[in-house]
């Protein structure tokens, strides 16, 4: 491949690509320097060369606050440099590959190849064969076993990094937990190491990544073999260096504090898919849902001050130019000072017409005053996840949402003017009945019910409610209660939703005439299809590694993108690698399996998630830690973190608004 640019001059002002292809593809800015607040640094002045990869479209990675933070982190270091490098979509990428055009850095146009290392996000499990194409675009062999001494070091990070074993193969290293605490002890790690080596060495690559293996929360892969049983099972996953770490454990900040938000972050040239500015006002979540797995790999809490986000907001605000900025967090209603400090924003930046959003709101009255006073300034839709439909089945997912909750945080909406009201629910939850999945649509029912019977007022809207289901198939993730857990086949997910539907009035009557039972219920849903390679890839092996480069040989792309899905594709794979789905989506797992990911430690003890699925299936309730006693999951002891409590947040144990 030819090279764009001389690495060892300075980001200068030509065009990475010839401006004649930037004319032919759709979407040109995601391919243009320039922005404001990126960051330009000689390559020559730096010991460090980063490139930090988001396997997608730009206007998706540069929505990621974890991308922002590592760039802010890293370039806050003199001796490093990190750029940013995106999936260029596939006009472009036809272009890159009919010019021989390698991949390249945004910020200096400088070939990824030619960079220390290439940090790529692993966010979704879907954008695992843009992985794949990322590295050959670049010119970067796929496996890790066949890089030369001066290629790049690959490194993961992010939730699918708490299982990397699909992808563990195409990985020099992965690094566990928040990356903006463990990237510099990485960085710092290979500064030491090539204090006794020349750049570029040819000697072993092997001797680097021992080096690198023994900083806390790093996972080098080729470091463990995996052996399997006769019936396909992982039967032990033995370290093969005295490097490996096991378990590896997951780092964590300590305090929040210690990392302030980026007051300047780079403005994108283009609409983002959340164009906004965000502040992460807490990390972690203790509600306990049972399905979730990012409540479990980002525990414990913490939380930042009320003060310390008002400077910030209003620092990143005068920095940007946004008129909007989000308060960021798993559950963003359980911050502390939530209240007073979103009565302050709206009184400081309203009159400028900067809005205030929170993307998680939870199914209450209290989440509806918040969303009230946001209202104030920029009216948006309203949207709650119940999850599930009846009250026993969120019992069984620990939701710890009641009819009446629901019922009550909708009719305050009404009350308050809100006629959209969106409504999350998934389908394929473990237990789920068809009663359940009725449900669904009964509850719907009785939202509109309480819309109609809203009575009047100044604030009550006049229009129509518009009321949307959206549903999503259970997809079972390692390091929650339900890692044991079947998946629904793609057809009895199909079939459920097809029950909410008819439900509603939504199916197909005889002759193929359209039933209306009630005023009309839009109804999303999530491809079945997708979902199940999801859990695939969620609770796949190594083996399966060889499936996903099957799958990219045959031009597998964007797999998360609807338009670029292709089943047919990855069945084939599947087939080719003689490798069955079933076995890694839908098949039941014994008490005693080992799992893939089970070297790879949470925090949390896989004795606690037993006894959660149990609890589970006894439709018990776990309370939130924050607001009563411990619940005994062990990651305040294994991470150096503790989950900041709801008295020392300033709140009492019945609840408050942080005032």
């Amino acid at each position: 491949m030819t090279s764009l640019r001389d690495s060892d001059r300075p980001a200068g002002p030509d065009l990475p690509v010839p401006e004649e292809v930037l004319r032919r593809v759709t979407r040109p800015g995601r391919y243009l320097d320039g922005e404001l607040h990126a960051v330009h640094k000689d390559h020559r002045s730096v010991e460090v060369r980063f490139a930090l990869a988001y396997p997608d479209v730009y206007e998706v990675g540069m929505s990621n606050l974890g991308l922002g933070l590592l760039y802010h982190v890293l370039n806050a270091r003199e001796d490093t440099v990190a750029e940013r490098v995106f999936s260029p979509w596939v006009d472009m990428e036809a272009e890159m590959r009919r010019l021989g055009l390698p991949l390249f850095a945004l910020e200096s146009g400088v070939p990824v190849r030619e960079f220390d290392f290439l940090g790529v996000s692993l966010q979704y499990e879907l954008t695992y064969t843009n992985v794949l194409n990322l590295l050959d675009l670049a010119g970067i062999p796929l496996l890790a076993a066949d890089r030369a001494p001066d290629d790049p070091l690959v490194v993961g990070g992010g939730p699918c990094a708490f299982n990397p074993e699909p992808l563990a193969p195409f990985f020099d290293l992965f690094l566990l937990g928040e990356g903006e605490e463990g990237v510099g002890d990485l960085v710092e790690a290979y500064r030491e190491w090539r204090k006794t080596h020349p750049r570029r060495p040819d000697g072993d690559r092997r001797d680097l990544l021992e080096a690198l293996a023994r900083v806390p929360g790093v996972y080098v892969p080729s470091f463990y073999e995996v052996t399997h049983r006769d019936d396909g099972t992982v039967a032990r996953v033995e370290p093969t260096d005295p490097a490996a770490q096991v378990p590896v454990v997951k780092r964590v900040v300590d305090d929040l504090s210690r990392l302030p938000p980026p007051s300047a972050p780079v403005v994108p040239l283009i609409e983002t898919v959340h164009d906004r500015a965000a502040v992460e006002v807490m990390r972690g979540c203790t509600r306990g849902c049972r399905f979730c797995q990012a409540g479990v790999i980002y525990r414990p809490v913490r939380e930042r001050g009320g003060a310390e986000v008002v400077r910030a907001v209003r620092d990143i605000l005068a920095s940007t130019g946004y008129e909007e900025v989000s308060l960021a967090s798993l559950s963003t209603c359980d911050w502390g000072p939530v209240a007073r400090v979103l009565r302050e924003l709206v009184a400081e930046h309203r009159k400028r017409g900067i809005g205030v959003s929170l993307p998680s709101l939870r199914t209450d009255t209290f989440a509806v005053d918040l969303a009230s006073k946001i209202q104030e300034v920029r009216k948006t839709g309203l949207t709650f996840a119940p999850e599930a439909g009846s009250e026993r089945l969120r019992a069984v997912i620990n939701k710890g949402v009641t009819e009446e909750d629901l019922l009550s945080a909708v009719g305050a909406a009404f009350q308050a003017g809100w006629d959209r009201v969106k409504l999350y629910y998934m389908v394929g939850l473990p237990t789920e009945t068809d009663e359940d999945v009725e449900a669904i649509a009964a509850q719907a029912a009785e939202v509109q019910r309480v819309y109609r019977e809203r009575g009047t007022g100044n604030m009550v809207s006049r229009r129509p409610l518009s009321l949307t289901l959206s549903l999503a198939t259970f997809v079972p993730k390692p390091h929650t209660p339900f890692q044991w857990e079947p998946q629904v086949t793609p057809e009895e997910a199909t079939r459920r939703v097809r029950l909410v539907r008819e439900a509603l009035g939504d199916g197909g009557g005889a002759g193929g005439k359209r039933r209306r039972k009630r005023p009309r219920v839009k109804v999303d849903w999530h491809n079945p299809q997708m979902a199940r390679l999801e859990a695939v890839l969620a609770r796949g092996d190594r083996r399966v590694a060889d499936v996903v480069l099957a799958a990219w040989r045959r031009g597998a792309r964007f797999d998360g993108w609807t338009e670029h899905f292709r089943p047919d594709i990855w069945e084939e794979a599947f087939q080719v690698e003689g490798l069955d789905p079933a076995f890694y989506a839908n098949r039941q797992r014994s008490a005693d399996e080992v799992f893939p990911w089970s070297h790879l430690s949470s925090g949390v003890e896989e004795r606690f998630l037993w006894r959660e699925r149990e609890k589970a299936f006894a439709g018990e309730a776990t309370p939130d830690c924050r607001w009563s006693a411990c619940s005994g999951c062990g990651v305040c002891g294994s991470t150096g973190a503790e989950t900041l409590l709801a008295d020392r947040a300033g709140r009492g144990k019945t609840g408050g608004d942080g005032t």
